[in-house]
């Protein structure tokens, strides 16, 4: 029946459609949440293995970044130079065995292993330790050396009965240059390392190595029973995997979060590498002490640390002693709890035997020994820091501080230690006697000594305070050098011998220089006297200023300051007047340049604080030779040193032969600054050169001249360290001419009184002295023929 013309029929139709739309409204209204509930789960389930991938992703960078580049950054190592003793070197037993205890040398009458010795009355035998020096490998040598009382006197092979003229010892490591962390090891292969310290690693630290993927759930449990019925800890159940994460990537906090970057950062490990690659790293990375402010990691630096030996070397007992302290190092620190690192010792060896490593005859004969660690020494502290500033200094002009810091490089020095010593103890003496003065108080100094044939700096001191690492005076300290400058002035006069010898008259008078804006310049000499008309060798050997800035004058201050830069001062001085007195201000180091150049005869030698490097592998990267070039006219050289040696025997350096014998011919000059403030001396006999300053921080006075201040630091050093004289040799162009000091003229052997002078030929004095033709001359020269003819 068609309703579409009843008008109620489209009113149901609309009515029936609302109620379709209202029923399909209340189905969804109604529909389950769990759908919702299952999605969003689905979508946090997905966001979290996403992120957990991303984040086992950048923990396997992590791990392969680190593991697969420079693993460890090591610090360069920095040598003392080598003694080398000989038939005749200057050392008594006492000394020698004082060096070797310094060298970590342990008493042994067995000589069982390298670095141990024995003394018996004057002899001493020693087994030498292997060493890698810049020019050769030395092996390990049994010796027997027989002292005098203060000599070598005969040295012995005990393997071949040969006797040796010279041996080399091991040098000592005088600190190192850390980076930022201050970790240290000496690197190890795992081809290289001893049986017994792999089995016992693997005997109490990790027993499945070799058979788990990183984590160790039977390691767990074994470890948690055993310490249940030991009732302390006595095994762990990280694996060595575990430990090498924890110590190579983690910080050392203990919390859930590191637990599990451990966990996974081991899974990742042992997937990506080898086991002997993780079980090599270990043994290098593993923290096993404390030196002072540096970390001590590994097995290779432990064994040097605790045993003074490289690992190979080291006995079984020894070995299961390193073992004990992976446990705890402070805890079983075999110095300051014997007990405790003995029993952990034991422990090892014990298990060890357990699992069939080692015998029980092995294990028992280990475990009846007592601890052999050598004293605390601070092998990483630098014992010299104002030399090793020097020494970084040099090393900076030609590598990178990360290079310094982290490349494991071996820097060998041209220090020797027994000359430090004895300068740091000597400055500590005398400044103490030099305070009793009343105007001197609150001193402080610097010296510098090096070899006087090649320029090696052999002692370096920046301050009173051996151990002092702030300014370091002698590289830093700029300060007026006083009439050290005046050897410059007469050597340059010296080098126009038409014009001035050693003889020449000079006056010693008053003079005034005219000086910028109409201020004159009016110098005086020290005692405020004029000396009158005086031969120029006695200006310069008792230190006339008048006579000094007159000749000075004469010959230009230009030139004077060209020989200042050819002596090797390579700072810009003022070309003032008073440069002639020494208001010029330059460092101890740069002083020391100066007077080399003068002890070398007029040859420049660049000042040396090192002799190679060497990198970790061996190949030796930079060398450091002898290098000399003719810098000043060696004729004028000779005659300024020969004035010199007056300066020490008549002049202001005459103190020192109270002390030191006059045959040593010594070569000085003292230097004081205006109101008393700087006290210099440089000087040198036949081997070692020596520059002191003494002065105060502030800059006031320190009521010491050159003479009764740094000459005092300088003649109680080369006392005890210089034993060979000077010997001038004359160039091909001096002639000697005998000298009437009257009136300087030219004089025979037969006049009275005379003085042998040395002259650039052609320039010593023409006219002959009265005495030469003097009826008494005469008839002695007669007789003298007579004698000659007749018998």
């Amino acid at each position: 029946m068609d309703n579409r013309g009843n008008p109620y029929f489209y009113i149901y139709l609309s009515m029936s459609k609302k109620t379709k739309k209202a029923v399909v409204k209340k189905k969804k209204v109604n529909k389950p949440p769990m759908h919702w509930f299952k999605k969003g789960l689905l979508y946090t389930c997905l966001s979290a293995v996403f992120i957990l991938f991303c984040y086992i992703g950048y923990l396997d960078y992590t791990v392969r970044k680190q593991f697969e580049g420079r693993r460890w950054s090591i610090p360069a190592r920095v040598y003392a130079s080598p003694v080398e003793i000989y038939n005749g070197y200057p050392l008594s037993a006492t000394k020698f065995e004082g060096l070797l205890q310094q060298l970590h040398y342990r008493l042994d009458y067995h000589l069982a292993s390298e670095g141990t010795y024995y003394k018996k009355g004057r002899l001493i035998n020693i087994k030498t330790r292997g060493f890698n020096f810049w020019d050769k490998h030395q092996e390990s040598q049994q010796l027997r050396i027989r002292f005098s009382d203060n000599s070598v006197r005969k040295i012995i092979n005990l393997t071949t009965s040969v006797e040796l003229p010279i041996v080399r010892m091991d040098p000592i490591q005088i600190g190192s240059f850390y980076p930022t962390r201050k970790e240290d090891r000496i690197l190890i292969k795992l081809e290289n390392t001893p049986d017994a310290l792999i089995q016992g690693l693997l005997a109490t630290e990790d027993r499945d190595f070799y058979h788990h993927f990183g984590l160790s759930f039977k390691a767990i449990a074994r470890a948690f029973w055993a310490n249940i019925r030991a009732g302390s800890v006595v095994q762990g159940g990280s694996t060595i995997t575990q430990q090498l994460v924890k110590n190579f990537y983690l910080s050392p906090e203990k919390s859930l979060w590191r637990k599990a970057n451990e966990a996974l950062m081991a899974l990742i490990l042992e997937f990506r590498f080898q086991k002997d690659e993780i079980l090599e790293a270990y043994l290098n990375e593993i923290y096993l002490g404390q030196d002072g402010a540096s970390a001590v990691h590994g097995f290779g630096l432990a064994s040097e640390f605790y045993f003074g030996q490289p690992l190979k070397n080291l006995p079984l007992n020894d070995i299961a002693t390193l073992i004990a302290l992976v446990r705890g190092p402070s805890y079983y620190d075999p110095r300051r709890y014997p007990k405790r690192s003995i029993k952990r010792r034991n422990l090892v060896l014990n298990e060890m035997h357990q699992l069939g490593y080692i015998t029980k005859k092995q294990q028992l004969a280990a475990q009846k020994l007592k601890l052999r660690v050598i004293a605390r020494t601070h092998r990483s502290v630098n014992r010299y820091p104002s030399f090793l500033e020097l020494v970084k200094r040099q090393l900076r002009q030609e590598y990178k501080e990360d290079d310094l810091t982290s490349e494991g490089l071996r820097v060998f020095t041209t220090l020797d230690t027994q000359i430090q010593n004895t300068l740091e103890s000597t400055i500590n003496k005398k400044l103490r006697v030099l305070e009793k003065r009343p105007r001197s108080k609150h001193l402080e100094t610097a010296v510098i000594v090096t070899r006087r044939d090649g320029g090696e700096i052999v002692a370096l001191a920046g301050g009173r305070n051996p151990k002092g690492v702030g300014f370091n005076r002698a590289l830093d300290a700029v300060r007026p050098i006083g009439s050290l400058i005046k050897p410059v002035v007469y050597l340059t006069a010296l080098e126009y011998p038409d014009r001035y010898t050693i003889s020449t008259k000079v006056s010693d008078t008053a003079i005034e220089v005219k000086g910028i804006r109409g201020k004159n310049w009016q110098p005086h000499n020290y005692d405020k006297k004029e000396h009158g008309e005086i031969e120029l060798h006695t200006a310069l050997a008792h230190s006339y200023n008048l006579a000094t800035v007159r000749i000075g004058m004469d010959i230009g201050i230009a030139r004077i300051a060209k020989t200042l830069k050819n002596l090797g001062v390579s700072r810009p001085v003022d070309l003032y007047p008073s440069l002639l007195l020494g208001a010029t201000p330059l460092t101890p180091l740069e002083v020391t340049q100066l007077y080399q150049t003068l002890a070398g005869d007029g040859f420049s030698t660049p000042l040396r604080s090192i002799r190679a490097v060497i990198a970790k592998d061996g190949s030796r990267l930079q060398n450091y030779p002898y290098r000399v070039r003719q810098a000043l006219d060696p004729a004028a050289t000779y005659i300024t040193n020969k004035i010199l040696q007056e300066v020490m025997t008549d002049g202001t350096g005459r103190s020192a032969y109270l002390y030191l014998s006059k045959n040593l011919g010594l070569v000085g000059k003292t230097g004081t600054t205006n109101k008393l403030r700087d006290s210099w001396f440089a000087g040198y006999s036949g081997d070692y050169l020596s520059v002191a300053w003494i002065g105060r921080d502030d800059n006031k006075p320190t009521g010491l001249t050159g003479a009764s201040g740094a000459l005092q630091v300088w003649t109680a050093l080369m006392r005890k360290i210089s034993t060979q004289p000077v010997s001038l040799i004359p160039p091909d162009n001096i002639e000697m001419d005998l000298i009437d000091p009257e009136n300087g003229l030219l004089a025979t052997e037969e006049c009275a009184n005379t003085v042998s002078y040395p002259y650039i030929k052609g320039s010593a004095p023409k006219q002959e002295s009265p005495c030469v033709s003097s009826n008494i001359n005469k008839a002695t020269i007669w007789f003298n023929h007579f004698l000659q003819d007749n018998f």
